[in-house]
């Protein structure tokens, strides 16, 4: 059971996720699925098309037909079931990615009417794959069809208006999946670019691809100094964006202030990790901000019942409702960042205007996964009557974990939905008092250990 997570299925290729188990979550995903068509694709890791066989043995079996889009980034796979297909519009997609995961990993990323199949669903997905017993046999039914150039085409339509763009682009594809179109689309846009290990490889030879560890980003850094005005590095399927410029590494949060410059009075999610400097710029410019739960999953379902314009996670992945479908798309993300260049927005002026803050990366409190939500519990009783020295609280928002707003910034303790650990993060008006806040969550989160 432990490969059935919140916001997908995930495990290591063979020892987890292996011809059964995979046989069983096809099986069992097609009586969820409405319609007679699911839409399949995968990235690049050397396991991912022989488990694409195995999931398609057991979606044929449980009467489902299936559309191969083959190597695809994840938001090529989001974007077949907003088309039609010779008539077919698929009734679910799944993606076969381990994401920014080590090599050995992989995993699926399901999508049912258009909506995020997720949470309970698919712990209730796992629990129905434990007690299966066999599986009929059924013919193969697949159908090919050409998801990346449809992509490609749409994208490239959308932006005709920056074509021949002057600005030096330079962008690290980590050999995930985000060079099987971005070749193309940088060419056809004629835009200036020059490429860090574009071509797909799944044993991720060159860095690990998670453009949200400054690590990862040596090689493109490098590049930009020498070669570039604007530099994008991107995950292993391509649904998290990083961008940087000569001055700033710009996080989620502070794209979505970026984005949202050109919106008119937009609503924009955000999740609890996000600087509280993005909330209140919002506000300022008329915009209706929401901070709401970590997780690609929880911010689509928000976006949909809300009807958000925009949303954002700190690590990179960004949600365009306006003038898109309103999943995580970093190819898109990319494009939308270059119309604001192109529109002559001075991206450094703009973050330099904000109020000034210190602010820490996540930090993680290794934990068990049968403790880290108890630990958050008795967090929220301890602060209840915080010890004397405790900084001054404001208030709390226990939307997902805790966030306590302090007098000059703010601190967060949440578990994680995917790993045995708590994921903190502090800031403030100086660094000072961010590390005090950081001190006093610490020795909260030690008391609730202690006490459990």
């Amino acid at each position: 059971m432990s490969i059935y997570r919140e916001y997908d299925i995930r495990g290591i290729y063979e020892k987890e996720l292996n011809e059964l188990s995979t046989t069983r979550i096809g099986y069992a995903l097609a009586s969820k699925i409405s319609g007679d068509y699911v839409a399949v694709g995968y990235d690049a890791r050397s396991h991912s098309p022989i488990l694409f066989e195995y999931l398609v043995r057991g979606l044929n079996a449980g009467g489902k037909k299936v559309l191969d889009m083959g190597l695809v980034p994840t938001p090529v796979n989001y974007f077949t079931n907003y088309q039609e297909w010779d008539g077919i519009t698929p009734s679910a997609s799944v993606m076969i990615t381990g994401s920014h995961n080590p090599s050995e990993y992989n995993g699926f990323k399901i999508t049912l009417d258009k909506a995020p199949f997720f949470g309970e669903e698919i712990y209730q997905l796992g629990r129905e794959c434990e007690a299966m017993d066999t599986i009929p046999h059924a013919k193969r039914d697949v159908t090919k069809i050409d998801a990346v150039h449809r992509y490609i085409d749409f994208i490239v339509h959308a932006f005709q208006h920056l074509k021949g763009m002057p600005t030096r682009i330079v962008y690290d594809c980590g050999n995930g999946v985000a060079g099987v179109v971005t070749e193309d689309i940088f060419s056809q846009l004629e835009l200036t670019t020059k490429g860090l290990y574009v071509d797909p490889d799944g044993t991720f030879p060159n860095h690990h691809p998670d453009p949200s560890d400054e690590h990862n980003l040596e090689d493109i850094k490098k590049l930009l100094a020498t070669d570039g005005d604007i530099a994008f590095a991107y995950d292993g399927d391509a649904d998290r964006i990083a961008v940087l410029t000569h001055k700033n590494n710009i996080k989620g949060d502070m794209m979505a202030l970026l984005y949202s410059m050109k919106m008119d009075k937009p609503t924009v999610i955000g999740e609890v990790k996000c600087s509280q400097v993005m909330y209140d710029e919002l506000e300022k410019r008329g915009a209706t901000a929401i901070m709401y739960k970590t997780g690609h999953s929880n911010l689509k379902v928000k976006m949909r019942e809300t009807n958000a314009d925009l949303a954002c996670e700190v690590s990179g992945h960004v949600f365009f409702k306006n003038r898109y479908f309103g999943y995580d798309d970093a190819i898109y993300a990319t494009l939308r960042m270059l119309e604001l260049v192109y529109d002559g927005i001075d991206l450094d002026a703009e973050l330099a205007k904000l109020p000034q803050v210190f602010s820490t990366q996540e930090i993680k409190v290794e934990t068990t996964e049968a403790e880290k939500f108890k630990i958050i519990d008795k967090v929220k009783e301890l602060l209840k009557n915080p010890h004397a020295n405790f900084p001054t609280i404001k208030n709390i928002i226990d939307v997902d974990g805790v966030r306590i707003n302090f007098e000059n910034g703010w601190g967060l303790v949440r578990a994680s939905n995917t790993t045995p650990v708590l994921v903190t993060r502090f800031e403030s008006t100086s660094k000072e008092e961010a590390l005090l806040y950081e001190k006093a969550i610490n020795d909260l989160i030690l008391e609730a250990k202690n006490a459990l």
